[in-house]
């Protein structure tokens, strides 16, 4: 069965930092482009970070580029995200899902690209 588990959330001051990870089981992770969402409610699921199939490319949402960090460690097969200079409004729960690439080097932001399979999420609070 194919699986995506999140972990590394908790609550950060602002200007703190995290490393948020997603660990694949059932499937090889290095085989799907793959991507980090957030979501607050009563908002709509944000696509911040998504690493191609290849690894080589990466692609951020306007409002992280510079803080936000995606990565793969194929050995692991987990997928991490590095996160910066939190900001309350950073504050979400933050979810990772993959699926097969229409294109090896390439990977998008949007929700819809990614139908093979998601994690449950990881909460991510930013207070001081």
């Amino acid at each position: 069965q194919m699986q995506l588990e999140e972990s590394g959330g908790g609550l950060v001051q602002p200007g703190g930092s995290l490393r948020l990870s997603c660990a694949a089981s059932g499937f090889t992770l290095d085989h799907y482009a793959a991507a980090w969402f957030r979501q607050v409610p009563g908002k709509e699921r944000e696509g911040v970070a998504c690493i191609s199939r290849s690894g080589d490319t990466t692609n951020y949402a306007d409002s992280v580029k510079g803080r936000f960090t995606i990565s793969r460690d194929n050995a692991k097969n987990t997928m991490y995200l590095e996160i910066a200079n939190l900001k309350p409004e950073d504050t979400a729960s933050y979810l990772c899902a993959s699926d097969l690439p229409a294109v090896d080097t390439m990977c998008l932001l949007s929700p819809v690209a990614y139908l093979n399979v998601w994690g449950q999420g990881t909460l991510v609070s930013v207070s001081s």
